[in-house]
């Protein structure tokens, strides 16, 4: 019998957190899902991560994912929307390490470099080259579930080396790997 897994990818945010998940059997993925939770018409930042933390627990009692990969947020100019997607990520990972889930965070180019083999790829060549290698019908307007995906199959493809981001599969691992953040 071959071993199966579901891996959860999700590209966190405030306004559109992008979310997909594939089922992978000995060396084979197969898409299951991708989505997006939209967050613009709530004005309120404490309800979005609400909202944010509530999804993913839903994904997980539903799809059972045995690993989480997320992207990592980036530091661009605005340092306030650097915060807002770490706490979108924290709340993210909170979930998932609440149900004892291993999480893996994979920064944006490691990603991209993974799907295209161009880390400075558009976020419409990345779409592009999962509905290749996934067989998808058709992209979402918003590319942000497309994101996600990419997130799930970037672990895929690096799974089993251990440089290919942080992992942590539960709270003191997280603790311990970031304890000099956290002071």
């Amino acid at each position: 019998m071959q071993n199966e897994k579901i891996i959860l990818g999700i590209d966190p945010g405030t306004t559109i957190m992008g979310f997909g998940i594939i089922k992978v059997t000995g060396k084979k993925m197969t898409f299951i899902q991708m989505n997006e939770l939209l967050l613009k018409k709530y004005n309120d930042p404490f309800t979005k991560l609400k909202l944010i933390f509530e999804r993913t627990i839903e994904l997980i009692d539903t799809y059972h994912p045995d690993e989480i990969a997320i992207e990592a947020p980036f530091y661009g100019k605005n340092v306030q929307s650097m915060l807002k997607l770490g706490r979108a990520q924290g709340v993210a990972m909170a979930a998932g390490l609440s149900r004892q889930i291993p999480i893996t965070e994979y920064m944006p180019k490691k990603i991209k470099m993974a799907i295209t083999g161009n880390g400075n790829a558009s976020k419409e060549q990345v779409a592009k080259m999962l509905q290749s290698t996934l067989g998808l019908k058709s992209l979402p307007k918003n590319l942000d579930s497309t994101d996600g995906l990419a997130a799930a199959v970037c672990h895929f493809y690096n799974e089993g080396r251990l440089e290919a981001g942080k992992s942590y599969t539960g709270w003191s691992a997280f603790v311990k790997q970031n304890e000099d953040r956290l002071k």
